[in-house]
């Protein structure tokens, strides 16, 4: 019998070894990053802090009211939200690199009008245009940051990144009050300008999406390949990096389920509270500062960067509490939310009994409140837990958007109530009277009764309702149930 030798079968092909990457390489580019991403934010607290600076100098030259002014103050929070909304989606889309490359670069050109000479309405319509660039700031800072450090190890560096939002003013103030001083308020939008060019080409040559971004592989080999090269066990020692990677991994959900949910309602609230308090710090804190406790304008300079110091340090110490807590297994929701709520109530009592106080314990109060609510960036990465990394910075940025509506009441208000307390202008290059300061005085801690309560609600909601695990598992039990109604992002 003549047999035929049956060709060998050719082995199958071995899947592609998972690349390998320098854990330690990649740490000390993601501080790197985190460390541009806290510059960001230091730039576009600034940005925002100008307006207060320069109200005493600039309010006489350009013939506006204190209402007026306090228009121009919420006319920052405009485009706050419809751009963030926008760029929140646009994030789930296309690299955040080039988004904030982009921001960067708006931000530096929309100073230079107002050096160059422009009056009340280019400063009207700056303010507008330069606010709806700002408004995603922090939440793509925070998505930025989110792609270079697993769920365990988000807490501290988004606490950094929202501690730079309170360092802005206390670097600017006193820079900026110098270059006031010496070459005139029109000067202190020029250096922002300046600085922020700066940093945009820095940021053109360092920054990056990091290992945790969204996936985007064309293929389910080349996800399950990028997928290894952040939960490969020789590389990462951690397991509570591989044991959280479910967090990233959640399934797209339909966005508005969340956006309706009492959990984001609440972050909405609790972070609207915050923008309130942004809102008066900004526009009329340095005002107040020099014509009701009478401060010199160095002194001015100094002392309004004290609530920011409070709220730098408030949120590194929450955010080194919040990674403890989460690397032992607490919840988003007590290792971040209800920290945060109880922060804002503390600001809330402060505020409500300045009233009650005067000379150096109101100040005193007036400081610790303003620090204990600027934690805002603390409910956007509460939030965040809820959904997968691709539609994190849409529900993030759709938070900041949307709260940012406290920060268009407050300075409208303020001005509004010092009006009707019979407060006016004085002429360019004279005091406010006596009688004009204690008007001023009357109208802003009117002012002061209404944002503490606005505090205390916001506060009490979020350590109430702002439950981001609970919300993620009911939206992906949603999910399963009605696979063809999540939207791919």
């Amino acid at each position: 019998m003549v047999t035929r030798e049956t060709a060998p079968t050719a082995p199958a092909a071995a899947p592609p070894a998972p690349r390998r990457i320098d854990m330690s390489r990649m740490s000390r580019r993601a501080w790197i990053v985190t460390g541009m991403l806290v510059l960001f934010q230091i730039i576009a607290f600034a940005d925002k802090a100008v307006l207060g600076l320069v109200s005493a100098d600039a309010m006489p030259e350009l013939g506006l009211s204190a209402t007026e002014f306090g228009f121009i103050g919420s006319a920052f929070f405009f485009l706050y939200a419809i751009v963030s909304v926008i760029t929140g989606f646009l994030a789930s889309k296309i690299s955040v690199k080039w988004i904030l490359f982009a921001m960067g670069m708006t931000w530096a050109v929309l100073q230079f009008p107002m050096l160059l000479g422009g009056g009340a309405a280019v400063l009207l319509v700056t303010r507008i245009v330069l606010g709806g660039a700002e408004g995603p700031a922090t939440a793509m800072s925070l998505t930025s940051a989110h792609t270079w450090f697993s769920p365990t190890r988000r807490a501290l560096p988004s606490n950094l990144i929202a501690a730079g939002s309170t360092l802005g003013p206390v670097l600017a103030a006193p820079l900026l009050a110098w270059v006031i001083a010496v070459w005139g308020w029109r000067w202190a939008f020029g250096v922002l300008g300046i600085i922020g060019l700066l940093w945009v080409i820095s940021w053109f040559a360092i920054g990056a999406d990091g290992p945790y971004r969204p996936k985007r592989a064309s293929s389910d080999t080349e996800a399950a390949h990028e997928a290894a090269e952040v939960t490969d066990p020789d590389e990462v020692t951690d397991t509570d990096e591989v044991a959280t990677a479910a967090v990233d991994e959640q399934k797209p959900v339909v966005i508005w389920r969340a956006l309706l949910s009492v959990a984001f309602v609440s972050a909405v609230i609790g972070g609207a509270s915050n923008f309130w308090v942004q809102g008066f710090l900004t526009t009329w804190l340095p005002q107040y500062l020099g014509t009701v406790v009478g401060l010199s304008l160095g002194e001015v300079g100094a002392m309004t960067t004290v609530p920011w110091v409070v709220g730098a340090l408030v949120l590194l110490g929450l955010g080194a509490l919040g990674h403890r807590m989460m690397r032992r297994g607490s919840s988003a929701h007590l290792a971040i939310a209800v920290p945060f709520g109880c922060a804002a109530v503390i600001a809330g009592l402060c505020f409500i009994a300045i009233q009650a106080t005067s000379g150096i314990t109101a100040v005193a109060l007036l400081c610790l409140a303003g620090g204990c609510s600027l934690a805002f960036p603390m409910t956007a990465t509460a939030i965040g837990y809820a959904v997968g990394a691709r539609q994190r910075p849409i529900l993030m940025a759709t938070l900041g958007g949307v709260a940012s509506f406290g920060a268009v009441i407050s300075p409208i208000l303020v001005g509004w109530l010092m009006t009707d307390a019979g407060y006016v202008s004085p002429p360019k290059g004279e005091k406010p009277s006596a009688e004009m300061a204690a008007n001023m005085a009357d109208g802003v801690h009117q002012a002061f009764t209404i944002t503490g309560i606005v505090l205390l609600v916001g506060g009490a909601l979020c350590i109430a309702f702002l439950r981001p695990e609970r919300l993620g598992a009911t939206l992906q039990r949603r999910h399963v149930k009605n696979p063809v109604d999540a939207p791919s992002s």
